[in-house]
């Protein structure tokens, strides 16, 4: 079972500059939907990939659905040399994304709000960008979720 505010606390605390987007960006949005794993935006610059990788690092990330026992080293040269992970850690599935169909950080940061949860305030993609990134993924999971994504909306511009 993933730890979705740990593992949000651990990239909090590492200053891991990151956008969430996703399952959980919906849910803090007001959807239902249950959702498995945590996926965030993150910057590419050099600072950052040294942050993000001292902060996952003590979770054990490996990529998630490989063979035991495949060599994988989580540092910098890998994250430099790769954009998109699909990490299982221990506290749970992570997407550790460079770019999403329809953006990356740069592009997403401008389109966010700061939510707070719990202790730690994190930049989540506002519910318009995120049904823009849901439709430009086109998987079936993202256009069944954009019914509730845009009642959603609706209710907000009724307040």
């Amino acid at each position: 079972m993933t730890r979705h505010l740990a593992l949000l606390r651990a990239l909090v605390a590492g200053d891991v500059r990151f956008v969430l987007v996703g399952g959980v960006a919906a849910a803090l949005h007001g959807a239902a939907r249950a959702t498995y794993d945590v996926d965030v935006v993150y910057s590419r610059d050099e600072d950052n990939l040294l942050r993000l990788v001292a902060a996952l690092r003590p979770l054990s990330p490996y990529p998630r659905g490989a063979p035991p026992g495949l060599p994988f080293v989580w540092d910098v040269r890998t994250v430099r040399s790769g954009l998109n992970f699909t990490l299982r850690t221990d506290l749970g599935d992570l997407d550790v994304l460079g770019q999403v169909p329809g953006g990356d950080y740069d592009s997403l940061v401008g389109h966010t709000v700061e939510t707070p949860l719990e202790g730690i305030t994190i930049r989540t993609v506002d519910l318009p960008t995120l049904i823009r990134l849901k439709r430009a993924a086109g998987r079936p999971k993202d256009f069944e979720a954009l019914a509730e994504l845009e009642l959603l909306i609706d209710e907000q511009d009724a307040r």
